[in-house]
């Protein structure tokens, strides 16, 4: 089964065709980076044009790379949730309209479904369950995948997602956008052992994370070594800061493993490819004798190809819609669409 898929949840636009969950057959990515990087984020506005002016060229590619026409498709996938709302529905009208002119199917995909399905393609053995860390600018969970469509969330942040902080630390020490890229770029310079900083405590929930507490305590960190004229080493405060967001964020998650007694990890979403978090998750696999399974860095960030891997289960589960789909801005991972339906 052929899947044309699209994605367009924030500042990329993407089109490609997989086969089977499994293959993939081309994946076309136009990235917004160097356009937003003058503005020190995405806006959403300028995303939301930029999508609107791709999205035909991105489709028409990505179909041409596979060596395939529309009527060849067997289907149409796109990202209806979560992300920015504009930008969403861009590619969900896109996808609309183009499965009803060509008279296929159209499956709708969340967006955090679509990262852990990265996983598909990168270890085509990999079957569920798994107990699996979505990680990312915009999402934080700890999440037992049961099946390829059922999923049950064990801890998620409740303020700040990892790669945010690592933003918001990298706008207050003078790194440009994107920060947690450019900090992970620089942090094997430095000392992890530099900079003390505290593993934040969440009452009601053992699994649950939050990180605005530990963002806060960095910058105000800066802030006062400025006004006392004291010089931070920035290579140092991204040694200090991964290490200590890796080992919270390994802290649960292996404490979830327990919980759960799943005996494969799988790691997804933009901050997997951050090189701290995935040296600390592999040796700690390894020493508790785990498998891990991480997506190359070229499926870490937002890309269709993913798309087109969830879409592939969600099709055999019977999760497709009609021309009444609309976007959501946000969306539980363990929730299907057909939950929202007439909403």
């Amino acid at each position: 089964m052929k899947i044309l898929a699209i994605e367009s949840s924030c500042d990329e636009t993407a089109a490609a065709v997989v086969e089977n969950g499994r293959t993939v057959l081309s994946s076309v990515v136009n990235t917004q980076i160097e356009e937003h990087k003058k503005y020190g984020g995405v806006v959403p506005e300028i995303a939301s044009r930029r999508h609107t002016e791709n999205i035909c060229g991105v489709v028409e590619k990505a179909l041409s790379d596979a060596g395939l026409t529309l009527p060849e498709i067997d289907a149409v996938a796109v990202t209806a949730a979560p992300g920015l709302i504009g930008a969403l529905l861009v590619g969900v009208g896109f996808a609309k309209g183009l499965a009803a002119a060509a008279g296929k199917p159209l499956i709708p995909v969340n967006h955090l479904r679509g990262h852990i399905a990265a996983n598909y393609i990168a270890h085509p053995d990999l079957e569920p369950p798994f107990l699996c860390l979505v990680v990312s600018g915009g999402h934080t969970h700890i999440i037992d995948v049961q099946d390829y469509t059922h999923f049950h969330v064990i801890g998620r942040t409740r303020d700040d997602a990892a790669g945010e902080s690592f933003d918001k630390v990298a706008r207050s020490i003078g790194f440009p956008y994107p920060g947690g890229v450019n900090m992970d770029k620089v942090s094997g310079q430095g000392n992890i052992h530099a900079y003390q900083f505290p593993h934040p405590k969440v009452d009601g929930s053992e699994f649950d994370l939050s990180f605005s507490g530990l963002k806060t305590y960095v910058i105000n960190l800066v802030h006062n070594a400025a006004q006392r004229g004291e010089e931070i080493c920035r290579e140092d405060l991204a040694a200090s800061f991964g290490h200590t967001v890796a080992t919270i964020l390994c802290e649960k998650l292996f404490l979830a493993q327990q919980h759960t007694g799943r005996k494969t990890i799988v790691v997804a979403g933009g901050v997997s490819a951050n090189s701290q978090l995935r040296a600390m998750l592999t040796a700690e696999c390894e020493k508790r004798g785990l498998r891990l399974c991480l997506p190359p860095l070229s499926l870490c960030g937002d890309n269709a190809a993913m798309i087109g891997a969830q879409a592939y289960y969600e099709y055999l589960a019977g999760n497709t819609a009609d021309s009444s789909l609309n976007a959501m801005a946000t969306m539980s991972i363990d929730k299907s669409f057909a939950d929202y339906a007439g909403q």
